[in-house]
């Protein structure tokens, strides 16, 4: 082949590079993101939505971007601003950071030298650009939209973190403070006095309850690595050792794996703690006769997985262990068969009791009495553990993730068991997305011989 005849194919294989070198900023391809981003515009036709970015970290932790702005942009830039306009339908995005900078924090270079084609956001301005552009969308006479909860970082989930800024921060009258969210609220009405501020957050919220395929796709890897750090973890216990072993071993192996982090504190309860289900202090030493509840999952990608398992840990289950935890299961598997497009919660309460009654179970025995031995749905489950949006009301929809948590606690013997997987609507049912745990109590005594 002639020399001039190899520079269309080397000048494709090039580009072709230029782009998946460029594409590895991001999480997802650019166009997952202007597609959220064009859905939030047309809820907002009078104005435009501010994401706030997350602020540097103040101590030596990771630094990490807040779930609402990596969700429209896919940036982990410290101290950036996002402008998404639904009367023009075009995007800005305003930071400053130095390529010595971005390096040292790990922040792909190609985002810093070329962030309009990586992002493929229209506008990229300097932060200190930012006032200035308000003012501008001010004067023309935009809605302001933004967030009124707080970010979520990594292990946070934003209504639960509201009320725990609200009660100890905002209400403490020896704080006062608002929160940053808030503060930024009260700043934009003091300076812009003629423009309408309004909360988007359930705007956001209802965004990101329906999962596209991509972010299914990061959801089934966050639940293979869970199940695959659940199984380590359940092969390792035994009596004679601390439960901080087990925590630390289910976060390294979620790290081997290639995890920025767990998704919340391990949970590991037994004996007298298991009536405080989100007990983490991992402080108990094990002895023969204990029956564990671990729920914890990781974050991949800014995506979390929530799982449970039960065990005892001597690997061998009494027959009250065995009694309560068969039902839990029962209840388990029976969801898992009901959930569907278009049904609700409700009705799958009421079907699992009825497949629970023609497999034999007695349901006035005391064990399904207990409010959270129920069947239904529990939590959203995505960018955060307890995702925004709280669970599913009404039929349930395509793209839908949420925990199905059955779980019942007896204080007076010292016994708790929850089982819980996290799993997603599909056009014609549901996966179970952290599958393959050992379930079955036969296969559970099984890996723990290992």
């Amino acid at each position: 082949m002639k020399a001039k005849n190899l520079l269309p194919a080397i000048l494709w294989l090039f580009l072709l590079l230029l782009a998946t070198h460029l594409q590895a900023a991001l999480i997802f391809d650019k166009s997952e993101y202007a597609s959220r981003r064009q859905k939030l515009m047309e809820l907002i036709p009078d104005g435009v939505a501010i994401v706030l970015g997350a602020q540097p970290v103040t101590g030596y932790n990771p630094y990490f971007q807040n779930n609402d702005f990596i969700y429209f942009s896919g940036v982990e830039i410290p101290n950036a601003y996002l402008i998404i306009d639904g009367r023009a339908k075009t995007s800005t995005l305003f930071f400053s950071i130095s390529e010595r900078e971005a390096r040292s924090e790990g922040i792909s270079l190609d985002l810093v030298r070329e962030p309009q084609e990586v992002t493929g956001i229209e506008r990229i301005l300097p932060r200190e650009q930012f006032s200035l552009t308000l003012s501008r969308l001010a004067a023309s006479g935009a809605v302001f939209y933004t967030s009124f909860k707080p970010e979520e970082l990594i292990r946070e989930c934003s209504n639960e973190k509201f009320g725990t800024l609200f009660r100890n921060t905002v209400m403490n009258e020896w704080d006062g403070r608002l929160t940053r969210e808030l503060q930024f609220v009260k700043l934009l009405k003091e300076r812009f006095p003629q423009v309408e501020v309004k909360d988007c957050s359930e705007m956001v919220w209802e965004l990101r309850t329906i999962k596209s395929s991509a972010e299914i796709e990061v959801l089934r890897k966050a639940g293979q690595i869970g199940v695959k750090a659940m199984i380590e973890m359940m092969k390792s216990c035994h009596a004679g050792m601390y439960e901080y072993e087990l925590s630390s071993l289910f976060e390294y192996v979620c790290k081997r794996e290639g995890c920025q982090d767990i998704a919340y504190n391990v949970i590991i309860s037994s004996a007298e703690n298991h009536p405080y289900v989100h007990y983490y202090k991992h402080d108990r030493f094990l002895v023969d006769g204990d029956f564990l509840v671990v729920d914890a999952g990781p974050d991949y990608n800014y995506y979390d997985v929530d799982i449970s398992v039960s065990f005892p840990a001597n690997g061998k289950f009494s027959p009250r262990q065995r009694e309560i935890y068969e039902a839990c299961l029962a209840i388990e598997k029976a969801c898992l068969e009901l959930y569907r497009p278009g049904t609700t919660c409700e009705e799958v309460r009421k079907s699992a009791a009825q497949i629970l009654t023609k497999k034999g179970y007695d349901l006035s025995k005391d064990i399904f009495k207990i409010r959270t031995m129920q069947p239904g749905c529990s939590h959203y489950v995505g960018m955060a553990v307890h995702d925004v949006g709280g669970g599913p009301r009404g039929p349930l929809k395509p793209g839908m993730v949420f925990s199905c948590d059955i779980y019942a606690v007896f204080p007076d013997e010292n016994l708790g068991v929850r089982v819980e997987d996290t799993v997603v609507i599909t056009e014609k049912g549901c996966e179970n997305l952290t599958k393959g745990i050992p379930r079955e109590i036969n296969e559970i005594e099984e890996v723990m011989k290992k």
